[in-house]
């Protein structure tokens, strides 16, 4: 048994739950008591770790509203409610703006924005008070990332969940959406190494995050601890998108001056980093 039970008796639907984040969001939910029904798009389940919860594995697309009436009628079926859910399934495209196809527009769109839709519909019905629904964003959807269909669908998610958190929370249901940056799963794996590279640069962190950075997240805020937080958007990338690009400009200047970090080291006369940016715009 948990130690702390975070999530106890709780039933929580986790989508995109077959591995990366997803995975790890179902391994956390269940160690801290929850029963978690786990749901893909492919056929067999992961061997998931052993929880105080019990773990089911179901098919599930997203984008099919049929689907999630099912797993709806038998979440309630089994457990008389669902507690919360975890919109995490999500797929990649990275086309540019003047390649991408409408065919894998349509398709990205339909994963990342409708199944989240038709999930938050579908479990509105049998969500109690007190209830909670997290969205799995991306860092993309606080840039320009150039991943046009999945950056657009990112954003997408944002609206969706801040006009969810309004249009629930009169029936007690809290809806937050997080932003993880550059996590280490099979979707960023298939990335260019150049691409890990720049996010690691981008991060003032310095590294890349895994899954578990990210799950309990996820657990705090289908917890009781989080009950007065709803509308809320939290990145999770090591920084990145808090500078707005500033870290570049930053780590330039102080290339360029050959500075250390040591804030308080004396310039012996020579000009600031500040005075110069300053003076330049004078």
């Amino acid at each position: 048994m948990a130690a702390s039970g975070r999530v106890e008796g709780k039933v929580v639907i986790v989508t995109g739950a077959a591995g990366g984040q997803g995975a790890a969001e179902v391994a956390w939910l269940a160690r801290e008591g929850a029963h978690v029904i786990a749901a893909d798009i492919v056929d067999d389940a992961p061997a998931y770790p052993a929880g105080a919860g019990e773990v089911v594995y179901r098919r599930l697309d997203v984008a099919n509203a049929e689907g999630w009436r099912a797993l709806i009628d038998e979440a309630s079926e089994l457990y008389g409610a669902v507690h919360g859910l975890v919109n995490n399934a999500g797929i990649t495209h990275r086309a540019r703006l003047g390649d991408v196809t409408l065919d894998d527009w349509n398709r990205v769109l339909g994963v990342n924005v409708t199944g989240a839709l038709l999930g938050i519909q579908a479990v509105t019905p049998v969500m109690p008070r007190g209830g909670s629904i997290v969205n799995v964003g991306s860092v993309a959807a606080l840039t320009a990332h150039y991943t046009v269909a999945y950056t657009t669908s990112k954003w997408a998610l944002r609206g969706l969940s801040r006009v969810a958190s309004m249009e629930l929370g009169p029936l007690g249901i809290r809806v937050n959406a997080i932003h993880p940056g550059y996590i280490e799963t099979p979707m960023t794996a298939s990335a260019p190494p150049a691409f890990l590279e720049a996010s690691i640069r981008v991060a003032p962190l310095g590294r890349s995050g895994t899954p578990d950075d990210v799950a309990p997240l996820v657990g705090f805020l289908l917890s009781d601890e989080s009950t007065y937080l709803s509308g809320a958007e939290i990145a999770v990338d090591g920084g990145q998108s808090a500078h707005g690009g500033a870290k570049a400009l930053s780590d330039a200047l102080r290339a360029a001056s050959s500075e250390t970090p040591d804030v308080g080291a004396q310039t012996n006369g020579a000009l600031t980093e500040s005075q110069e940016v300053h003076g330049r715009h004078q």
